[in-house]
């Protein structure tokens, strides 16, 4: 029985006193002691049914106090969880505040998968990733042998053409002058009119003879002409000026403006890119396109670079919703041309509120703060700086303006200070805290 191993009612007490003192509980020994006052007749029948549940009601309500302590010391000293951001000096800029943000790539307007437009075996290959080249340069070669062949054999054809051409013209040229003669002989009566008359219809035979001649000479010429242009097309040439981002077929591949079957042939030779046609296409939730209108300025930050903000601004708004995505596309221009843009690359965009026209007055001072960074507490607004491993609760007075989701604190927070985002409730001037990033 618990009387009994304890010692009676006194050894009881202490140990529970010092249990308590050891648990940090601000413990009256004196009332404790009344609590547990035992009386005659319990000393008398200490061993009583009434006496034993007696002390096993007290000493679970004593357990029961020293656990709750114990449990209120050890959530007082742990840490809270929290997000935090950092409190940005409001510049000149941040007067055009963001009326929304999208993600998006940067895509080329310009650019061509470069192939001939004959099917040749490929003899040189005068490119490489990465390469600067200018309209008409040489890419590639292909194996103009049969080609060249062909071109010889249609200049001949034309030269040949054009060589009974002048034949019939001295022909015709005979026929004139004997047809004159003819007649003015038969004019005196020397010979027969139908000398004559021969004579006429040998001159216009002939007339029409080096008519045709003259149009198959033309057409030897065409066929020559396109000859040479097929020949022309052994030698695939850049169609602007770009920067090669692939090649895409290697020296004795063939190549054929038509794809073939089983892998063999290739389609082209590589790619080309006009760098100054470089913009950037993004989504905008349809919910939202109303905010966006064509030339509304914008900031664009690279995925690669995120502290290099590029001026932009809006070009148009494609006419037509993506159903899966419930997105529209609206193509942004980039102001300012850089190496270090490439196609492909993600990219955020912000657009801005137009500035306005007439700024006479300065510009706001101040930081700026996620609006949720501002708590309530008695009243007032406050935000949480963290210093150290724990928090300080400031109280702020909040600007009028807004920046989207940001707002400025006129005074009090610097620059550069760490906020607490969504502050929770048990959060206090003082409290510990962990930090993690949002």
């Amino acid at each position: 029985m618990l009387w009994q191993h304890a010692g009676g009612a006194p050894m009881l007490c202490s140990v529970i006193w010092n249990m308590a003192v050891e648990a940090g509980v601000d413990v009256d020994n004196a009332e404790l002691l009344k609590e547990l006052r035992i009386g005659r007749h319990q000393r008398e029948d200490h061993g009583g049914a009434g006496g034993r549940w007696l002390w096993i009601v007290a000493a679970l309500i004593v357990v029961v106090l020293l656990i709750g302590a114990a449990g209120w010391f050890w959530l007082g000293q742990r840490a809270l969880p929290v997000q935090v951001a950092q409190a940005v000096l409001l510049s000149a800029d941040s007067e055009a505040g963001a009326v929304l943000q999208a993600t998006g790539y940067v895509t080329a307007r310009r650019q061509a998968t470069v192939s001939a437009q004959i099917t040749g075996t490929l003899t040189a290959v005068l490119i490489e990733e990465g390469d600067h080249v200018s309209k008409g340069q040489v890419l590639a070669r292909l194996d103009d042998s049969a080609w060249k062949a062909a071109l010889q054999a249609a200049r001949a054809q034309a030269a040949a053409a054009h060589a009974l051409v002048a034949q019939y013209k001295v022909q015709l040229a005979q026929n004139e002058r004997d047809a004159a003669r003819e007649q003015q002989l038969a004019a005196q009566g020397l010979v027969p009119k139908q000398t004559a008359e021969q004579a006429r219809t040998r001159l216009d035979t002939t007339r029409a003879q080096l008519a045709s001649q003259q149009k198959q000479a033309a057409a030897a010429d065409a066929q020559a002409a396109q000859a040479q242009v097929n020949f022309d097309y052994t030698v695939v040439r850049a169609p602007f000026s770009g920067v090669v981002t692939t090649k895409d077929a290697q020296v004795g591949e063939i190549i054929s403006p038509l794809s073939a079957g089983g892998g063999f042939t290739r389609t082209g030779v590589g790619t080309i890119v006009d760098m100054d046609s470089l913009e950037v296409d993004v989504d905008v939730n349809e919910a939202y396109i109303g905010r966006v209108k064509p030339d509304m300025p914008a900031e664009a930050v690279l995925d690669a670079y995120p502290d290099w903000k590029i001026p932009a601004r809006v070009i148009a708004i494609v006419p037509t919703a993506d159903r899966g995505k419930a997105t529209i596309k609206v193509r942004v221009a980039l102001e300012r041309k850089d190496a270090r843009i490439v196609p492909d690359m993600g990219v955020r965009v912000s657009f801005l509120e137009p500035k306005p026209e007439t700024a006479s007055k300065a510009p706001p001072q101040g930081v700026l703060v996620p609006a949720t960074a501002i708590a309530q507490r008695d009243g007032h607004s406050v935000v949480f700086v963290v210093d150290g491993e724990q928090v300080r609760q400031r109280t702020v007075t909040p600007a009028s303006q807004t920046y989207g989701d940001l707002r400025l604190l006129p005074t009090v927070v610097k620059p550069g200070d760490s906020v607490v985002v969504s502050p929770p409730a048990e959060l206090h001037d003082g409290s510990d805290v962990q930090t993690k990033k949002p």
